[in-house]
């Protein structure tokens, strides 16, 4: 007879894990299945985030990031350093390191908090029958819930024409582990895990060409933002190429036995082949449900291929959730968690909800970009009223003194009600200061609020504080 739970998560990433941590916590007899196997060959609860996403990259970018004030900016602050190098392997090391003590906090957390965790691929069938099939070829077991959550994440998209091999031409999980820093690194795609990763390796020494295919850099974000981070990247060196279209790639053999990839690609001024040592393949990502559906699961999918969820995470099947990168919404870890403890209470009849309006994003390069709510041109789109206030960290007594002037804060609050509507960071510390700016929106809270809170002094908030004070044209350290 198949075990039987209150709650059963397929899935043991940011979303899955946090769902059945929260379920235990309410006393729900709680089982989590997840595949993911670390590179000691177990299992590595976590995700693509804790295991070869989010906490990987950072991990990275840190590294890179003080190798490179090491070489460009620790002279101003009168610290000579001579013959500073990189070693890539205890890099590399150190990020898996950080994966591996986060994916065993997770089974830790499991264990203390009674979670049944089963190593495997997950596969939902009728009436909340859960099937898994172990990866080292055990026995299939079949489990039973009153409740499913589906948190099965998500895989990055392919294109055509693009022969991907796992080594030259590699997806965010290849560019964590090149074993030395490759001279000529090509990256389709400037989105979010593009310019992170071709930030790492172009501060360790690489020379890194983005091609993307959209006319505008950074799409998502606030035109007056993007504008201000396309400028400071540029000038770090990436070679950001917009509105190119890449036709195909492949790897050829090249002199001395050694091999390149080769790059076909399309712009402006017509078709060109491009020559790399690598190419990280950075598009996008989708909703990943290969093989996590029977035909008689009752689960209905989207036309992008996502699960079909309610306002509530409630898919077309009774009983059956879905959250994270595989349902509607942006495709955040901390989007996925929050959604993941929502419906936990929601299942224990305790009342939740998520606010998608005031989700941050965050961008972590140097400076890091980070925002809330609407843009500029959204707002003007829907015909919405608004006014706007910015402050430069240029003239900010933090952000000079500790040599990180680039950047600002744009505010953006309703013309009538003065409600903040959006708020956009390109600088030092964004992914932090937005969190001040999130509060704030969630509460309904006005420019004027965040204007009359006392901000220390030095810190980069002021930078926050006069951006709500310019919103009015009242701003102490700038003109008005």
């Amino acid at each position: 007879m198949a075990e039987k739970f209150d709650l059963i998560v397929i899935g043991g990433g940011p979303g899955g894990y946090v769902a059945a941590i929260r379920a235990a916590q309410l006393g729900l007899k709680t089982a989590c299945v997840d595949n993911f196997v670390g590179k000691d060959g177990k299992a590595s609860p976590g995700g693509t985030c804790l295991n070869v996403g989010c906490i990987p990259s950072k991990a990275l970018l840190d590294s890179s990031k003080h190798f490179h004030h090491l070489q460009h900016d620790y002279a101003a602050h009168g610290i000579s350093v001579k013959g500073a190098a990189m070693d890539v392997p205890t890099m590399i090391g150190r990020k898996d390191e950080v994966v591996k003590k986060l994916t065993g906090g997770v089974a830790q957390l499991f264990k203390a908090n009674m979670i049944t965790f089963y190593h495997g691929t997950g596969r939902l069938g009728a009436e909340r029958s859960v099937s898994v099939t172990p990866g080292e070829g055990g026995d299939t077991v079949e489990l039973q819930a009153d409740n499913v959550i589906l948190a099965s994440g998500s895989v990055p998209i392919m294109i055509p024409n693009v022969e991907f091999d796992g080594e030259y031409i590699v997806d965010n999980v290849g560019a964590l582990d090149f074993a030395q820093v490759p001279k000529t690194l090509g990256v389709i795609g400037a989105g979010v895990i593009g310019l992170e990763l071709g930030s790492v390796w172009k501060r360790l020494g690489a020379e890194v060409v983005l091609l993307e295919a959209l006319p505008d850099f950074l799409a998502m974000a606030d035109r007056e933002i993007a504008k201000h981070a396309e400028r400071e990247f540029r000038k770090q060196g990436l070679d950001i190429r917009l509105a190119t279209k890449v036709m195909s790639a492949g790897v050829k053999s090249a002199k001395g036995g050694k091999k390149k990839v080769e790059v076909t690609i399309e712009n402006a001024d017509g078709e060109t082949k491009l020559s790399f040592d690598r190419l990280l393949v950075s598009v996008g990502r989708k909703a990943h449900t290969e093989n996590l559906l029977a035909e008689d699961a009752g689960v209905r999918l989207t036309e992008r291929g996502q699960i079909d969820v309610d306002e509530y995470s409630r898919t077309s099947a009774p009983g059956v959730w879905a959250v994270g990168d595989c349902v509607r919404g942006p495709m955040l870890a901390h989007k996925a968690s929050e959604e993941g403890i929502a419906v936990a209470e929601l299942i224990a009849g305790k009342p939740a909800h998520i606010h998608f309006d005031t989700v941050p994003w965050v961008v972590y390069t140097d400076p890091e970009i980070a925002w809330v709510g609407k843009t500029e041109a959204e707002l003007k789109e829907a015909g919405v009223e608004f006014h706007s206030g910015t402050f430069p960290f240029a003239i900010n007594g933090r952000a000079l003194t500790g040599g990180q002037g680039p950047g600002l804060v744009k505010m953006l609050a309703d013309a009538e009600s003065d409600a903040i509507l959006g708020v956009h960071i390109f600088g030092p510390n964004a992914s932090e200061l937005i969190a001040e700016c999130v509060v704030a929106m969630e509460f309904q809270g006005s420019s004027e609020d965040l204007a009359r809170i006392v901000h220390a002094h030095p810190t980069l908030s002021e930078a926050v504080h006069e951006a709500a004070l310019h919103v009015d044209r009242r701003a102490i350290h700038r003109g008005n």
